[in-house]
Parts: structure tokens; C-alpha cells; sequence
């Protein structure tokens, strides 16, 4: 908020000016001594300043046209004070609710007196101050009121792509899939594409939530609903152990050509060791022993006698009696 300070430091106090009526000279002078109480007051209390600004288009008012270049010299400081009143809140740290009143008052000034860009610059400390206090309640674990805030400030700016996507971690801890997806896409419409970086993150974090959830299904036998899940996860991309859990639970559905293909392009995408590639073998050997390719899943049990499998392999590999 430099550009504010440099601003209000450019107001000068006014001399007064005498004229040929002596009422109307005292009643300038009036006008001209409450706008030299705001200058004097800019740098050292925004408050007196303001109030005495306040007080200038008030007398103005009264006074009529022969101090109405008075009133416009303050109808133009003023937005701009109420800005720097409400980042002072803000960067002394004040609580948010102080912060939000004060952005507020700057905006609704801001657009009374037709000053656009101080009305901007109000609305960007008050997303800041719904973001602060959005982060409160998150860390309380009250997350509805978290979501709330943010909220509020997609009020304020539907497009604040932030607040979108603090939404979906809300969600994500809720575990509220629906939500989380809406949420998420949302996101990736508003960021289009202009942020790779961003949409990665996101899309990851989409992929993730959704993997897990179809993990855990599949623990507890959910083979439908788990694959309703992994399909979720698709939809943000690609990766190894989402292919594994495909493949798993289109074996255990006895869909044995789903589980072939998804056990081989697990086995694609995994880069490390032998006993990394061995849940991959395990899946694709499975799917070849339902489908009556015994040789081929001789070889692939082989492969997979790492780890936790090996006891499972071992066991396959001598009801198919390989050799």
C-alpha cells in the first residue's frame, strides 16, 4: 500500500483566502480549518484525519458552491485513508474482524465517492482477512465455519481461485467426496489452465483423496463403490498404484481383462526395482491364471515372490503346479 502513502503525503494545508463578505469568510475559514486539521493529522492519526475530511464535506455541504474545491479535495482523500486505515489493521494484525469492519467502510466509501481502484484495493484486504480467518477456524477444526469465511470472501470475488481450493481441503477432511470433486473442478475451470503448476497440485490432490477412498473400499470388499472411486481418481490422471488398485478389484470382480490391463500399464509406469514391480506381477498373474493363461502366470507369480507377496505367489505358483 506504498502508492497510498504516497498519495496522502501530497496533501498541503490551504491558506485562507479573505473575501468581501464576512460571514462567508468565516464560514470558508471554517471548512479550510477542518481540512488543514486532516493534512496536519495524515502521517501521525488516521482517525483525527479522517473525521476532520469528514467534517470538510459536511461544512462544505453547508457553505455551498464557494467551497465546493474543498469537498472534491476531500471526497479524493478520503477513500484513500479508509484503504490505509484498514491495511494499518491488517498488518498490525489485528483480529480479522476489526480487519473486515474496516475494509468494509474503506469499500463502501471507496464506491460512494466513485474511486474504483481504492474500492479494489479494500476488497483484496478484506479476502486477506477472510483467508486469516478461514486459517483460524481450520486450525480449531471448525470447519464450517472455516468454509464460512471463505465464503464470504467468494462474495466478495468469485473468481479468488484460493478460497476455492481451501474449500476442497476442507472437504477433503470432512471426507465429503461429492463436495470435494464439485469443489475441485471448480478450481481447475477458474485457474484455466493458466497455472500449470497449480492445476497440478490440485489435480494431484484430487487424484490422492480419491485413490485412498477407493483403497479402503476395496479393503472392505466395497468392489462397486471402490471403483466408483478409482474412477473419480482417473478423471485427474494417471499413476502407478491407482493401476494397481484397478487391477485388484476388477480380479477380485473376476473381470480378468480389466485386470490385465490395468495390472500391465501399473507395470509401465513403475520405474523402480524388482521388488517394486512385484504387486504389479502379483495382479497381472492373477488375471492371467483367470484366464486359463497358466504359463504366462507361472512366469508373472515368479516375478512377484518379493516382499508381502511372496507368501501369496508361493502358494499360487503351487496350485497352478509350476515349475
Amino acid at each position: 500500500m506504498n502508492f497510498i502513502s504516497r498519495k496522502i503525503a501530497g496533501i498541503v494545508v490551504i491558506s485562507a483566502l479573505l473575501t468581501a463578505s464576512l460571514t462567508a469568510q468565516t464560514t470558508r475559514n471554517d471548512v479550510i480549518k477542518a481540512y488543514n486539521e486532516g493534512a496536519k493529522a495524515v502521517q501521525a492519526d488516521l482517525k483525527v484525519a479522517i473525521e476532520s475530511f469528514e467534517k470538510v464535506i459536511t461544512l462544505s455541504d453547508q457553505v455551498g458552491e464557494t467551497a465546493n474545491d474543498l469537498k472534491q479535495k476531500a471526497i479524493q482523500v478520503l477513500p484513500g485513508l479508509y484503504v490505509k486505515a484498514a491495511n494499518t489493521a491488517l498488518t498490525e494484525k489485528k483480529p480479522a474482524t476489526d480487519v473486515i469492519r474496516a475494509a468494509r467502510r474503506a469499500a463502501a466509501e471507496s464506491e460512494k465517492y466513485g474511486n474504483a481502484a481504492n474500492k479494489e484495493n479494500a476488497e483484496k484486504i478484506m479476502l486477506q482477512a477472510y483467508s486469516s480467518m478461514a486459517s483460524g477456524f481450520f486450525g480449531q477444526n471448525d470447519y464450517e465455519k472455516a468454509l464460512q469465511a471463505f465464503d464470504s470472501a467468494l462474495m466478495i470475488n468469485p473468481g479468488y481461485a484460493a478460497a476455492i481450493f481451501n474449500k476442497a481441503l476442507i472437504y477433503i477432511r470432512q471426507d465429503k467426496p461429492e463436495e470435494v470433486e464439485k469443489t475441485i473442478d471448480l478450481y481447475l475451470e477458474k485457474l484455466g489452465g493458466t497455472n500449470e503448476e497449480l492445476s497440478k497440485q490440485a489435480r494431484t490432490t484430487a487424484l490422492e483423496y480419491f485413490r485412498a477412498d477407493g483403497s479402503k473400499a476395496n479393503q472392505a470388499e466395497n468392489l462397486d463403490e471402490a471403483l466408483v472411486m478409482l474412477n473419480k481418481a482417473a478423471k485427474y490422471g494417471d499413476d502407478k498404484d491407482l493401476f494397481y488398485y484397478f487391477a485388484d478389484v476388477y480380479n477380485k470382480k473376476k473381470d480378468f481383462d480389466k485386470g490385465l490391463e490395468f495390472a500391465k500399464k501399473g507395470l509401465e509406469m513403475e520405474t523402480g526395482n524388482a521388488e517394486a514391480k512385484a504387486k504389479f506381477y502379483y495382479q497381472l498373474a492373477v488375471a492371467q491364471a483367470g484366464k486359463g493363461q497358466t504359463s504366462d502366470a507361472c512366469a508373472s507369480f515368479k516375478n512377484a515372490l518379493y516382499g508381502p507377496f511372496v507368501e501369496a505367489s508361493t502358494a499360487q505358483r503351487k496350485n497352478l503346479k509350476c515349475q
